[in-house]
């Protein structure tokens, strides 16, 4: 009699230790910006973020809107909120459009780097995982206003990106955008050469040479010299 209790009893153990196991986990809570949310980290279909392949005609860019300034900072806490969540396959790059510039300051360059978008982030993603918590997760971040759709981020048309995305690569390969452009019948000062000292006014602008043809009187007589950008500065 007594075996067949420790029998029974066994029996219990196992069927109960087979229903636990059978339990698991789908989704983990994740502390994001400013409250808290519950963010699956499995799909519908079983597959985890970080398993997810997308197409390259599924990656959209998206622009996501900031606070003027804080473009950089809140770049990096996007990046970092991104592999700290593990959504790298569906968040692929968070840019802030930039162009190198130069000013020319005593007949030298001056390089610098200029917002195309103040105010504005674009975010490379695949959308359809991109709406609802993963988007307010990241406009929840300190400084971030929301996408353009908000918890429902719209896409940018190919055109957009591609000639925003166009600006930022012809910035760097060239770094030769005058931040204050010369204009045409704008009067210069000639700082360099043989005509140096002189005042003149623009009479055309070679932005792809970079070279100017200036006006000057040169004993009462109109006479035209070509000079390149660092030959001359604005006269403010």
């Amino acid at each position: 009699m007594s075996d067949e209790k420790e029998l029974a009893a066994s029996e219990e153990v196992a069927q109960t230790q087979e229903t636990v196991d059978t339990v698991a986990p789908v989704s983990e809570g994740v502390a994001l910006g400013k409250g808290k949310l519950d963010i699956s980290a499995v799909s519908s279909d079983g597959k985890k973020s970080a398993d997810l392949v997308v197409s390259p005609e599924d990656r959209k860019w998206y622009s996501l809107r900031v606070i003027s300034g804080k473009e950089r900072k809140i770049q990096e806490r996007i990046m970092s909120e991104v592999e700290r969540s593990g959504w790298t396959n569906i968040v692929f790059n968070v840019i802030v459009p930039t162009e190198k510039v130069y000013k020319v300051r005593n007949g030298k360059k001056v390089m610098q780097e200029r917002n195309l978008l103040p105010g504005y982030i674009l975010v490379e993603a695949y959308g359809p995982k991109l709406k609802g918590d993963i988007a307010k997760a990241i406009a929840d971040i300190p400084n971030v206003i929301h996408f353009l759709g908000k918890e429902d981020p719209l896409p940018m048309t190919h055109a957009e990106a591609n000639r925003l995305l166009g600006k930022v690569d012809e910035s760097t390969e060239t770094g030769e955008t005058l931040s204050e452009p010369f204009l045409v019948n704008e009067t210069v000062k000639i700082i360099d050469g043989p005509f140096a000292e002189f005042v003149g006014d623009v009479q055309e602008v070679n932005e792809e040479k970079k070279k100017l043809k200036v006006i000057v009187k040169i004993f009462g007589r109109g006479t035209e010299v070509e000079l390149n950008f660092l030959q001359v500065e604005k006269i403010s």
